[in-house]
């Protein structure tokens, strides 16, 4: 969400209402602003539409409670917050909504190329050769750089400096992860035959 805006003052403190009614005005402001972002929404920014003494984890909470039994959840991704649909209902959403602009449609190579860079970032073209035995195409880069998945991350420090690779908070959010320290285990992966080359 952008940082600066301008237009009415918004009356965060709400001192004119009972403490119960206020919390729960802050509770609902709370789900209007992640419902209206297409993004996750960082703690700092819920905190811009609550009072001062107001606790953004404990309203996220409340809210998190009241959306029990509801098709969609509170997610906790990337650095904040967003809705997302309960996983038993995404064959419902497939068959009725056009979501065809949101669906990742990656391969089983595009997405082990990805497990890699998340594993081992940052990695040169080169580092995922060696992972790989074969050279990852520029055009496959480029699919997942267009998709904001990956990113550039800093130059090797060797001959040449070539471009090393990074995962994204597009790339956390697209596989429901709140930081890297959510991916599996490799050698559990490896375990159940899923990681042969991580």
């Amino acid at each position: 969400m952008a940082k600066d805006r301008t237009g009415p003052e918004l009356d965060r403190e709400l001192a004119d209402l009972p403490p119960e009614l206020r919390w729960r005005e802050w509770m609902r402001r709370i789900e209007a602003v992640l419902f209206a972002s297409a993004a996750p929404v960082s703690r700092e920014d819920l905190a811009r539409v609550v009072g001062q003494r107001a606790s953004v984890d404990l309203l996220i909470e409340d809210l998190a409670a009241d959306l029990d039994g509801r098709a969609f959840e509170l997610a906790s991704v990337a650095g904040g917050w967003m809705f997302r649909t309960r996983g038993p209902y995404a064959p419902a959403i497939r068959v009725a909504a056009d979501v065809g602009d949101q669906l990742l449609d990656l391969s089983e190579f595009d997405v082990a190329v990805l497990a890699t860079i998340a594993y081992y970032q940052p990695i040169t073209r080169d580092g995922l050769k060696d992972t790989f035995g074969k050279e990852i195409s520029r055009d496959l880069i480029g699919r997942l750089h267009a998709r904001d998945l990956i990113a550039t991350g800093p130059r090797a420090p060797r001959r040449g400096a070539p471009y090393t690779f990074v995962t994204t908070d597009a790339f956390l959010t697209a596989f429901g992860m709140e930081s890297l320290r959510d991916l599996p285990d490799k050698e559990q992966l490896g375990d159940a035959g899923l990681a042969t080359r991580l």
